[in-house]
Protein backbone atom coordinates (compact mmCIF):
# COMPACT_ATOMS: atom_id res chain seq x y z
CA UNK A 1 0.00 0.00 0.00
CA UNK A 2 1.29 3.45 -0.89
CA UNK A 3 2.29 5.56 2.10
CA UNK A 4 0.51 8.91 1.45
CA UNK A 5 3.32 10.79 3.19
CA UNK A 6 5.77 9.56 0.52
CA UNK A 7 3.55 9.35 -2.56
CA UNK A 8 5.12 12.38 -4.25
CA UNK A 9 8.54 13.96 -4.49
CA UNK A 10 10.28 10.69 -5.37
CA UNK A 11 12.99 10.58 -8.00
CA UNK A 12 15.26 7.88 -9.40
CA UNK A 13 18.61 9.04 -10.75
CA UNK A 14 19.99 6.48 -13.17
CA UNK A 15 17.26 4.78 -15.22
CA UNK A 16 19.23 1.98 -16.79
CA UNK A 17 18.50 -1.73 -16.74
CA UNK A 18 17.65 -1.62 -13.01
CA UNK A 19 16.51 1.96 -12.46
CA UNK A 20 13.93 2.01 -15.27
CA UNK A 21 11.96 -1.04 -14.08
CA UNK A 22 12.22 0.25 -10.49
CA UNK A 23 10.63 3.50 -11.65
CA UNK A 24 7.92 1.52 -13.44
CA UNK A 25 7.23 -0.49 -10.27
CA UNK A 26 6.94 2.64 -8.14
CA UNK A 27 4.49 4.23 -10.53
CA UNK A 28 2.46 1.01 -10.76
CA UNK A 29 2.19 1.06 -6.96
CA UNK A 30 0.75 4.57 -7.01
CA UNK A 31 3.82 6.70 -6.38
CA UNK A 32 4.18 9.84 -8.46
CA UNK A 33 7.82 9.01 -9.11
CA UNK A 34 10.01 10.67 -11.73
CA UNK A 35 13.29 9.67 -13.31
CA UNK A 36 16.49 11.36 -14.41
CA UNK A 37 19.08 9.98 -16.79
CA UNK A 38 21.81 11.38 -19.00
CA UNK A 39 20.11 9.75 -21.98
CA UNK A 40 17.19 11.59 -23.63
CA UNK A 41 13.61 10.71 -22.60
CA UNK A 42 12.96 9.41 -26.12
CA UNK A 43 15.12 6.38 -25.23
CA UNK A 44 12.62 5.24 -22.58
CA UNK A 45 9.45 4.36 -24.48
CA UNK A 46 6.38 4.41 -22.24
CA UNK A 47 8.44 5.90 -19.39
CA UNK A 48 9.43 8.94 -21.46
CA UNK A 49 6.81 11.30 -19.95
CA UNK A 50 8.24 10.63 -16.49
CA UNK A 51 11.91 11.21 -17.41
CA UNK A 52 12.65 14.83 -16.57
CA UNK A 53 15.65 17.02 -17.36
CA UNK A 54 17.32 19.29 -14.86
CA UNK A 55 16.17 21.49 -13.21
CA UNK A 56 12.65 20.04 -13.59
CA UNK A 57 13.72 16.81 -11.89
CA UNK A 58 14.77 18.65 -8.73
CA UNK A 59 11.53 20.59 -8.33
CA UNK A 60 9.76 19.27 -5.22
CA UNK A 61 12.23 16.36 -5.02
CA UNK A 62 12.19 15.05 -1.44
CA UNK A 63 13.34 11.43 -1.78
CA UNK A 64 16.18 10.58 -4.16
CA UNK A 65 17.02 6.99 -5.10
CA UNK A 66 20.37 6.66 -6.86
CA UNK A 67 20.85 3.68 -9.19
CA UNK A 68 23.85 4.87 -11.17
CA UNK A 69 26.77 2.66 -12.14
CA UNK A 70 29.68 3.57 -9.87
CA UNK A 71 31.31 6.00 -7.44
CA UNK A 72 32.17 8.54 -10.15
CA UNK A 73 28.56 8.72 -11.32
CA UNK A 74 27.29 8.86 -7.74
CA UNK A 75 29.60 11.79 -7.05
CA UNK A 76 28.29 13.49 -10.20
CA UNK A 77 24.68 13.04 -9.11
CA UNK A 78 25.21 14.23 -5.55
CA UNK A 79 28.04 16.77 -5.71
CA UNK A 80 29.33 17.22 -9.26
CA UNK A 81 27.74 17.55 -12.70
CA UNK A 82 24.17 17.28 -11.41
CA UNK A 83 24.89 18.41 -7.83
CA UNK A 84 21.44 17.46 -6.58
CA UNK A 85 22.32 18.08 -2.95
CA UNK A 86 22.82 21.76 -3.71
CA UNK A 87 20.10 22.15 -6.35
CA UNK A 88 17.17 20.24 -4.78
CA UNK A 89 16.05 22.51 -1.93
CA UNK A 90 13.42 20.10 -0.58
CA UNK A 91 15.65 17.03 -0.58
CA UNK A 92 15.17 15.16 2.69
CA UNK A 93 16.24 11.55 2.01
CA UNK A 94 18.85 9.91 -0.18
CA UNK A 95 18.62 6.17 -0.79
CA UNK A 96 21.78 4.68 -2.30
CA UNK A 97 20.83 1.64 -4.39
CA UNK A 98 23.96 1.41 -6.53
CA UNK A 99 26.53 -1.19 -5.52
CA UNK A 100 29.55 0.78 -4.30
CA UNK A 101 32.50 0.42 -1.96
CA UNK A 102 31.21 0.36 1.63
CA UNK A 103 34.06 2.69 2.59
CA UNK A 104 32.81 5.28 0.13
CA UNK A 105 29.21 4.89 1.28
CA UNK A 106 30.01 5.30 4.97
CA UNK A 107 32.07 8.40 4.16
CA UNK A 108 29.00 10.02 2.57
CA UNK A 109 27.64 10.77 6.02
CA UNK A 110 30.39 13.35 6.49
CA UNK A 111 29.80 14.87 3.05
CA UNK A 112 26.01 15.08 3.03
CA UNK A 113 24.31 17.75 5.19
CA UNK A 114 23.08 16.26 8.47
CA UNK A 115 19.44 17.21 7.87
CA UNK A 116 19.33 14.76 4.93
CA UNK A 117 18.53 11.16 5.89
CA UNK A 118 20.81 8.55 4.35
CA UNK A 119 19.80 4.94 3.70
CA UNK A 120 21.86 2.42 1.79
CA UNK A 121 19.63 -0.01 -0.06
CA UNK A 122 21.54 -2.01 -2.66
CA UNK A 123 19.46 -4.72 -4.25
CA UNK A 124 19.88 -8.17 -5.73
CA UNK A 125 17.97 -10.08 -8.35
CA UNK A 126 19.09 -8.77 -11.77
CA UNK A 127 16.87 -6.96 -14.26
CA UNK A 128 14.31 -9.78 -14.38
CA UNK A 129 13.57 -9.31 -10.67
CA UNK A 130 13.39 -5.53 -11.08
CA UNK A 131 10.85 -5.94 -13.90
CA UNK A 132 8.78 -8.30 -11.76
CA UNK A 133 9.09 -6.06 -8.66
CA UNK A 134 10.65 -8.86 -6.59
CA UNK A 135 14.06 -7.44 -5.75
CA UNK A 136 15.88 -8.28 -2.53
CA UNK A 137 17.05 -5.19 -0.64
CA UNK A 138 19.94 -5.09 1.83
CA UNK A 139 19.20 -2.11 4.05
CA UNK A 140 21.46 0.03 6.19
CA UNK A 141 20.27 2.94 8.27
CA UNK A 142 18.24 4.01 11.26
CA UNK A 143 15.33 1.59 11.82
CA UNK A 144 12.79 4.41 12.00
CA UNK A 145 14.03 5.90 8.73
CA UNK A 146 13.78 2.55 7.00
CA UNK A 147 10.29 1.95 8.43
CA UNK A 148 9.16 5.34 7.08
CA UNK A 149 10.25 4.36 3.58
CA UNK A 150 9.22 0.71 3.69
CA UNK A 151 6.33 1.25 1.26
CA UNK A 152 8.85 2.34 -1.37
CA UNK A 153 10.85 -0.86 -0.98
CA UNK A 154 7.69 -2.98 -0.94
CA UNK A 155 6.68 -1.49 -4.29
CA UNK A 156 9.93 -2.70 -5.85
CA UNK A 157 10.81 -5.88 -3.98
CA UNK A 158 9.74 -8.87 -1.92
CA UNK A 159 12.68 -9.47 0.42
CA UNK A 160 14.02 -6.88 2.87
CA UNK A 161 17.04 -7.42 5.09
CA UNK A 162 17.88 -4.66 7.57
CA UNK A 163 21.54 -5.40 8.15
CA UNK A 164 22.46 -2.57 10.52
CA UNK A 165 23.52 1.06 10.57
CA UNK A 166 24.14 3.14 7.46
CA UNK A 167 26.73 1.37 5.32
CA UNK A 168 25.97 -2.11 6.63
CA UNK A 169 23.62 -2.89 3.74
CA UNK A 170 26.37 -2.09 1.26
CA UNK A 171 28.87 -4.22 3.16
CA UNK A 172 26.47 -7.16 2.98
CA UNK A 173 25.79 -6.51 -0.71
CA UNK A 174 29.42 -6.61 -1.82
CA UNK A 175 29.92 -9.82 0.14
CA UNK A 176 26.85 -11.29 -1.54
CA UNK A 177 28.12 -10.17 -4.94
CA UNK A 178 31.51 -11.68 -4.26
CA UNK A 179 29.71 -15.02 -3.94
CA UNK A 180 27.65 -14.24 -7.06
CA UNK A 181 30.84 -13.49 -8.99
CA UNK A 182 32.42 -16.76 -7.87
CA UNK A 183 29.28 -18.66 -8.89
CA UNK A 184 29.30 -16.91 -12.25
CA UNK A 185 32.95 -17.73 -12.91
CA UNK A 186 32.62 -21.37 -11.90
CA UNK A 187 29.26 -21.99 -13.59
CA UNK A 188 30.60 -20.69 -16.88
CA UNK A 189 33.77 -22.76 -16.44
CA UNK A 190 31.94 -26.03 -15.81
CA UNK A 191 29.62 -25.38 -18.78
CA UNK A 192 32.65 -24.89 -21.02
CA UNK A 193 34.20 -28.08 -19.69
CA UNK A 194 30.88 -29.89 -20.23
CA UNK A 195 30.97 -28.83 -23.89
CA UNK A 196 34.35 -30.45 -24.25
CA UNK A 197 33.00 -33.62 -22.62
CA UNK A 198 29.94 -33.85 -24.85
CA UNK A 199 27.45 -33.14 -22.03
CA UNK A 200 24.43 -31.12 -23.09
CA UNK A 201 24.10 -27.74 -21.40
CA UNK A 202 20.45 -28.17 -20.37
CA UNK A 203 21.10 -31.61 -18.90
CA UNK A 204 23.93 -30.29 -16.75
CA UNK A 205 22.00 -27.21 -15.63
CA UNK A 206 19.06 -29.39 -14.61
CA UNK A 207 21.41 -31.59 -12.62
CA UNK A 208 23.07 -28.63 -10.90
CA UNK A 209 19.68 -27.17 -9.95
CA UNK A 210 18.82 -30.26 -7.89
CA UNK A 211 22.30 -31.09 -6.62
CA UNK A 212 25.03 -29.76 -4.35
CA UNK A 213 26.35 -27.37 -6.99
CA UNK A 214 23.08 -25.41 -7.10
CA UNK A 215 23.52 -21.66 -7.41
CA UNK A 216 21.57 -18.59 -8.50
CA UNK A 217 23.19 -18.20 -11.94
CA UNK A 218 22.87 -21.86 -12.92
CA UNK A 219 19.25 -22.09 -11.74
CA UNK A 220 18.25 -18.94 -13.60
CA UNK A 221 20.53 -19.35 -16.59
CA UNK A 222 17.79 -18.86 -19.20
CA UNK A 223 16.15 -15.93 -17.37
CA UNK A 224 19.18 -13.92 -16.23
CA UNK A 225 19.83 -11.51 -19.06
CA UNK A 226 23.63 -11.50 -18.75
CA UNK A 227 24.20 -15.21 -18.12
CA UNK A 228 25.74 -15.81 -21.55
CA UNK A 229 27.57 -12.50 -21.91
CA UNK A 230 31.30 -12.03 -22.19
CA UNK A 231 33.12 -9.36 -20.22
CA UNK A 232 32.77 -5.80 -21.44
CA UNK A 233 33.60 -2.71 -19.45
CA UNK A 234 30.04 -1.37 -19.59
CA UNK A 235 27.92 -4.52 -19.27
CA UNK A 236 26.72 -6.48 -16.24
CA UNK A 237 29.63 -8.92 -16.36
CA UNK A 238 31.90 -5.88 -16.28
CA UNK A 239 29.97 -4.56 -13.27
CA UNK A 240 30.70 -7.84 -11.47
CA UNK A 241 34.42 -7.04 -11.57
CA UNK A 242 33.62 -3.62 -10.08
CA UNK A 243 31.63 -5.32 -7.33
CA UNK A 244 34.50 -7.67 -6.52
CA UNK A 245 36.79 -4.63 -6.37
CA UNK A 246 34.33 -3.02 -3.93
CA UNK A 247 34.43 -6.11 -1.75
CA UNK A 248 38.23 -6.08 -1.83
CA UNK A 249 38.24 -2.40 -0.85
CA UNK A 250 36.27 -3.34 2.26
CA UNK A 251 38.27 -6.48 3.09
CA UNK A 252 39.42 -6.78 6.71
CA UNK A 253 42.98 -5.73 7.41
CA UNK A 254 45.34 -8.61 6.72
CA UNK A 255 42.72 -10.68 4.89
CA UNK A 256 43.86 -13.18 2.28
CA UNK A 257 42.51 -11.72 -0.98
CA UNK A 258 44.09 -14.20 -3.39
CA UNK A 259 40.82 -16.00 -4.19
CA UNK A 260 38.75 -12.83 -4.81
CA UNK A 261 41.56 -11.50 -7.01
CA UNK A 262 41.49 -14.73 -9.00
CA UNK A 263 37.70 -14.55 -9.36
CA UNK A 264 38.00 -11.02 -10.73
CA UNK A 265 40.57 -12.23 -13.26
CA UNK A 266 38.33 -15.13 -14.31
CA UNK A 267 35.31 -12.86 -14.77
CA UNK A 268 37.34 -10.49 -16.95
CA UNK A 269 38.31 -13.43 -19.16
CA UNK A 270 34.72 -14.54 -19.90
CA UNK A 271 33.75 -14.74 -23.56
CA UNK A 272 30.16 -14.78 -24.90
CA UNK A 273 28.52 -18.18 -24.65
CA UNK A 274 26.20 -18.77 -27.62
CA UNK A 275 23.11 -20.92 -27.43
CA UNK A 276 23.59 -24.28 -29.07
CA UNK A 277 20.96 -26.77 -30.19
CA UNK A 278 21.15 -29.98 -28.10
CA UNK A 279 22.20 -32.04 -31.09
CA UNK A 280 25.36 -29.93 -31.54
CA UNK A 281 26.54 -30.11 -27.93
Amino acid sequence: MTNPDFATGIGIAGCGRMGAPMLTALRAAGFDAKGFDVRPPSDFGALAPYLLPLPDFTARLTTLITVVRDIEQTDDVLFGAQNLIATAPDLATIIISSTLSPRYVRALRERVPPHITLIDAPMSGAAIAAKEARLSFMLGGDPQDIACHRSLFEAMGTHFHHIGAFGAGMQAKVLNNLLAASNTAMTRLVLDWADQSGIEERALLDLIHTSSGQNWLASGFEEIEFARDGWEADNTIGILTKDVASALDAAPDGADTALPDLIKTQIRALKPRPRKPPSSQ
